[in-house]
C-alpha cells in the first residue's frame, strides 16, 4: 500500500489506477494525513434469481386471518403511541 499527496494523485491519476487494478491499495493524503483511499471495487453478487426459494417457503393458508386481539395487543404497544388510530 502506497500513500501519496493529493497533487501527486491528481497528475498521475492513471498510474494510480494502473496499481489499483493490480490489486494494491492507494491511500492519498493531505498534509500528510490520510482523506481517501483507492481500492479495487467489490466482487458483485450473482443476480437475483426470481423463484430462487420455491419450495422452500411455506405460507399457511389462514396467514391473513390474524385474530382481532392480536391486532390490538400490538396497536397498543410502544410502537404506537396512545391516541393513534388502526
Amino acid at each position: 500500500m502506497q500513500q501519496v499527496n493529493i497533487h501527486y494523485a491528481k497528475t498521475h491519476l492513471s498510474r494510480l489506477l494502473e496499481a489499483v487494478e493490480r490489486g494494491e491499495e492507494v491511500i492519498i493524503a493531505r498534509s500528510g494525513k490520510p482523506v481517501a483511499r483507492l481500492c479495487p471495487p467489490r466482487k458483485w453478487h450473482n443476480p437475483r434469481r426470481p423463484g430462487g426459494l420455491k419450495g422452500k417457503i411455506r405460507v399457511e393458508k389462514d396467514f391473513d386471518q390474524t385474530p382481532e386481539e392480536v391486532i390490538d395487543a400490538y396497536y397498543e404497544s410502544e410502537l404506537f403511541p396512545s391516541g393513534e388510530e388502526k
